[in-house]
């Protein structure tokens, strides 16, 4: 089961299955959110990674498993996989 982070009326944060990073999806059947959407979006990934993860963050949106929601991966500044980067609870 994958770790959910946040939930709302806009988008969901989950932990993503394959790379172990959070990442945020946009409940839109859409794949283009306005500036302003994706400054949201962006920033609600951004306090969860300041909440459970050790990492500073940079954004990936290229698009690779949900091709009908836009979606973005927030991953280590200098990696890809977010293994053994949470914090301790």
């Amino acid at each position: 089961m994958t770790e959910w982070f946040y939930e709302d009326e806009e988008c969901w944060i989950a932990e993503c299955e394959s790379c172990s990073v959070p990442m945020v999806v946009w409940r839109e059947h859409n794949i283009f959110p306005s500036d302003e959407i994706k400054a949201r979006l962006h920033e609600r990934l951004a306090v969860v990674v300041s909440e459970f993860f050790t990492f500073e963050m940079r954004i990936d949106d290229d698009m690779r498993s949900i091709p009908d929601h836009y979606h973005a991966h927030a991953r280590p500044k200098k990696g890809f996989f977010g293994h053994g980067m949470r914090k301790p609870t």
